[in-house]
């Protein structure tokens, strides 16, 4: 990464240097009104080479349809503090339950790391249970059986992409109880995991770059608000566990592959940045 690469995308410098070249910065305005609130919660502004990775991914995912989709969304990679890391892409800023997650949980590269308790609430809960989804982007995966995002009345209301560490598999569940998701050993690797429905008769799951199908039915809408680290599971909190996530999203149904393609790309530009 040369070195201009890591002037503050807010230098009057970033640009290029009199004489010297120039380097892309941001365009999209959409992008830039994020990095500025990112900036505002972190104290500075993050280097040209975390920015345009960010603007690619804003630019990527509305050329691919996916970010209108997006409703609950946090980048939680590349901002210089945890403060930035929780500011949203869209939607309203997670909370951080109790506070639970302190700096030391945070690496600009890897996301935020769980601590087996500690857990988000997304503010959004799935309204529309024929229209949604849900992924998370780990960066770590978990050695103990955790629920990346979910929400569950434990009857018609099922909403969960989680961990079983003993198959090393990545599984979900949507709607009614019934048949899960099963994303096979190995399938708990780093990268994407993602479950959307977009009908009443099946749902489909992503993981290992694998799109899936699973006939289930869908089941109610809910008023729990999506946890992220953990399972809201009527109103409290289930399944914390230690994964690094470094991307998270909540919303309406999308393709999986263009937001998994949009994501990896966005989380391994930051990692070339740092």
């Amino acid at each position: 990464m040369a070195l201009a690469a890591k002037i503050p995308f807010r230098h009057p410098y970033a640009a290029g240097f009199p004489g010297l070249g120039s380097q892309p910065v941001p365009t999209d305005a959409d992008a830039l009104d994020y990095l500025d609130r990112m900036a505002a919660a972190d104290g500075a502004s993050v280097e040209v080479g975390v920015a345009t990775a960010v603007d690619a991914f804003f630019r990527d995912s509305k050329a691919s349809g996916v970010f209108d989709a997006l409703k609950a969304c946090c980048i939680l990679a590349g901002a210089r503090t945890l403060a930035g890391a929780l500011v949203p892409v869209v939607g309203d800023a997670p909370t951080n339950v109790a506070n639970g997650f302190v700096s030391g949980d945070y690496s600009r590269t890897a996301g935020l790391t769980g601590d087996g308790t500690s857990y988000l609430d997304s503010g959004f809960a799935i309204d529309e249970p024929e229209n949604y989804h849900q992924c998370a982007y780990i960066t770590t995966k978990p050695t103990v059986n955790t629920v990346f995002v979910g929400s569950d009345n434990a009857s018609q209301q099922r909403y969960l992409l989680y961990s079983n560490v003993a198959a090393d598999e990545t599984r979900a569940i949507s709607g009614q109880t019934g048949t899960p998701y099963f994303g096979g050993s190995g399938s708990l690797e780093a990268g994407f995991k993602g479950v959307l429905r977009a009908s009443a008769s099946d749902f489909e799951a992503r993981a290992s770059a694998t799109t899936s199908s699973v006939s289930s039915a869908a089941g109610d809408a809910t008023s729990l608000n999506s946890f992220v680290f953990s399972n809201n599971l009527n109103g409290t909190s289930s399944g914390a566990g230690d994964a690094a996530i470094a991307f998270y999203s909540i919303g309406t149904s999308l393709s999986l592959e263009d937001l998994d393609t949009a994501v990896t790309n966005l989380i391994t530009a930051i990692g070339e940045a740092l």
